[in-house]
C-alpha cells in the first residue's frame, strides 16, 4: 500500500503542476521543466547519442523515461517507507522540490514560472501525507452518531480516497494537456496570419520550381519539402505558445538605436519570397536532416543598417521564447546578396509553430545552431568575446558555414538489382555557392559525371541521377559533389561535431 500512496502522491503532483503550468506558463510545467534541465546539464555525448539513436523522436524517448524514473523513484520510496514514513514525505518533497529547482535555474524564468512547481510540491506532499496517515490508522471508523459499530474499514476508507485521488488526478492531467495542446488561440492566430500573408504584395517572389529540378521518379525527395516533413531538431520540449498579436522582437546592444518590432510593423516592410535549403550540423555523412522550403519574410540586412550595427559588433546573438540562443556572425548577414530572413510564411502558409511561429530567422549558407532560431523574441549585436551562445557552451564551433555535400537517395542500402544499367539518384548541397558537379563510382571504378537537374538557384540543393553498368556480385556506390568554387567534396570522414561532418556517402548493393 506505501507504494501506491507514493505513486498516487507523484502522479497527482505532476497532474497539478501541469494543469497550472497550462493556465499561467506552460514552460513552468515541473515535468517538462525537469526534462529541459536534463537537456541543459546532459554532457555533448549524450545529445549527440539520442540524436542519433532516436532522431526527431528523443524528446518523446526522454519524456518517456523521466515517467518510467518517477515510477521506479515512487516505488523504492515506498518501500523505504514501510519501515520509516518520513521517507515517503521526504521522496516526494524532494522530487517537488527538484522541479521547483528545475524551473528557477531555467533560461529565462519569471515570477509566472514560480506557481506550477509551487502547486505540485504542495499538492505531492498533501495527498502523500493524506492517504499515509489514512493507511496507517487502525481499525473502522465510528458508526455515525458515536455508536460502537464496526464502522467503516480502514481499507475501504483508503481504497476510496485513493480512488478519489486517482480520478482527481486524470481530470487535473487531462485539463493540463488539453489546455496546452490548444495553444490558448495559437490556431486561430495562424490562420489569420496565414491569410494575411496570402493577401499581401510581395516585393520580390521566388521563380517557379521547374519539373527538371527533381527526378522523384528515380527516388529523389521533392524539390520543395513539405512542411510536415521538414526536418526538425531543436532543444525545445514544449513548443513555445505565442500568438502572432501578441509577439514582438527587441533589436538592441551595439547600435545606434534599439528596435521593438511586432509583426504589424514587419508586415508593413517589404515582403520577400526565396526558396531556401536549410540544413542541420548533425546531418551525418549521407543524412536526411536537410529540407527545402519557400520562405516569406523580411530582409534582416535592411533592418539591421537601420538600426545602426556598430563596427565593433561581430555577433548577432537572437534569443528564441524557451531562452535558446544563436550566434550568427553579423558580416555574414550583411553580406551583400546574402538574403537573410525574418521568416513568417513557409510553404504558402504561416510558419507552422513546431518551426518557429510566428517568426523565425533563416540565414542561407550558414548550419541551423548558428542562424535558424525559431520562436524569435531578440536579437542582440554583440561580440564573440563578449558573449557566448547554446550550443557553443557546449563545445561547438563559433562559426559554421555549411559544407559541400551530397548523398545518394536511390537505391536504397542492401538492394537487389537485376544487372546491367542501373539508375542512381541523390541530392547535392553548397549554399550558397551551388553544386556545379556531381561524380559516382562502383567500388574503386572510374568516376562517372552525373547529370545534375536544373539549379533553382545557389542557396538550394540540387538533384543529379547517373547510369551505372554493375556485374552481378555485390558493390559499393559512392558519390562526390563540387561546387562553384571548384571545391570536391572531401573523402576524409569527421564527425559531425563541431562544425559539420564530411566525408563522401556510399551505399552497398547487390545485383543478380
Amino acid at each position: 500500500m506505501a507504494i501506491l500512496v507514493e505513486l498516487l502522491a507523484i502522479a497527482a503532483a505532476v497532474a497539478s503542476g501541469h494543469l497550472v503550468a497550462a493556465l499561467v506558463a506552460p514552460a513552468s510545467s515541473p515535468f517538462v521543466a525537469v526534462g529541459d534541465a536534463v537537456v541543459r546539464l546532459s554532457p555533448q555525448p549524450v545529445v549527440e547519442f539520442a540524436k542519433s539513436a532516436f532522431g526527431t523522436a528523443d524528446k518523446p524517448v526522454l519524456l518517456t523515461g523521466i515517467g518510467v524514473l518517477l515510477v521506479l523513484l515512487g516505488a523504492l520510496a515506498g518501500l523505504a517507507a514501510r519501515r520509516r514514513p518520513a521517507v515517503g514525505t521526504a521522496a516526494v518533497a524532494a522530487l517537488g522540490l527538484l522541479a521547483v529547482a528545475a524551473v528557477l535555474t531555467g533560461p529565462v524564468p519569471t515570477a509566472t514560472d514560480l506557481p506550477a512547481p509551487v502547486v505540485a510540491l504542495v499538492v505531492g506532499v498533501a495527498v502523500q501525507r493524506g492517504l499515509d496517515r489514512l493507511a496507517r490508522r487502525p481499525g473502522g471508523t465510528r458508526t455515525e452518531g458515536g455508536g460502537s459499530g464496526a464502522g467503516v474499514p480502514r481499507r475501504t476508507v483508503l481504497a476510496g480516497a485513493s480512488a478519489a485521488v486517482a480520478a482527481g488526478t486524470l481530470v487535473a492531467g487531462g485539463a493540463g494537456l488539453a489546455l496546452s495542446s490548444s495553444g490558448s488561440g495559437i490556431a486561430a492566430s495562424r490562420a489569420a496570419l496565414t491569410g494575411r500573408l496570402a493577401a499581401a504584395t510581395l516585393a520580390e517572389t521566388a521563380p517557379p520550381v521547374p519539373a527538371s529540378a527533381a527526378f522523384p521518379q528515380l527516388g529523389t525527395v521533392p524539390f520543395v519539402t513539405p512542411n510536415a516533413d521538414f526536418y526538425r531538431i531543436d532543444v525545445a520540449l514544449t513548443i513555445p505558445a505565442v500568438r502572432a498579436e501578441d509577439w514582438s522582437l527587441r533589436v538592441h546592444g551595439r547600435v545606434g538605436r534599439e528596435l521593438v518590432l511586432t509583426v504589424d510593423d514587419l508586415l508593413r516592410r517589404p515582403l520577400v519570397q526565396r526558396t531556401i535549403t536549410m540544413t542541420c550540423v548533425s546531418n551525418t555523412v549521407g543524412g536526411n536532416l536537410v529540407s527545402t522550403a519557400d520562405f516569406v519574410g523580411v530582409e534582416l540586412a535592411p533592418l539591421l543598417l537601420e538600426a545602426g550595427v556598430d563596427p565593433s559588433a561581430d555577433q548577432i546573438v537572437s534569443t528564441s521564447r524557451d531562452g535558446w540562443t544563436a550566434g550568427t556572425p553579423t558580416a555574414t548577414v550583411l553580406e551583400p546578396g546574402r538574403g537573410a530572413l525574418l521568416a513568417l510564411g513557409m510553404n504558402g502558409e504561416a510558419l507552422p509553430v513546431e518551426h518557429g511561429f510566428p517568426v523565425r530567422m533563416v540565414v542561407p549558407g550558414l548550419y541551423g545552431y548558428v542562424s535558424a532560431t525559431k520562436w524569435l523574441a531578440d536579437i542582440e549585436l554583440t561580440t564573440f568575446a563578449e558573449r557566448s551562445v547554446y550550443w557553443r557552451d557546449r563545445g561547438w564551433a563559433e562559426r559554421a558555414p555549411i559544407k559541400t555535400q551530397c548523398r545518394i537517395d536511390a537505391p536504397v542500402g542492401f538492394s537487389k538489382l537485376p544487372a546491367g544499367r542501373v539508375q542512381v539518384a541523390g541530392v547535392a548541397w553548397a549554399q550558397p555557392v551551388g553544386i556545379t558537379a556531381v561524380e559516382v563510382r562502383a567500388d574503386d571504378g572510374p568516376w562517372v559525371r552525373a547529370e545534375l537537374a536544373t539549379e533553382v538557384n545557389p542557396n538550394t540543393w540540387r538533384m543529379w541521377r547517373a547510369e551505372l553498368d554493375l556485374s552481378p556480385g555485390s558493390h559499393t556506390l559512392t558519390a562526390r559533389a563540387t561546387d562553384r568554387r571548384g571545391l570536391v567534396q572531401t573523402d576524409v570522414r569527421v564527425e559531425p561535431i563541431p562544425d559539420g561532418a564530411t566525408g563522401w556517402p556510399s551505399t552497398i548493393v547487390t545485383v543478380v
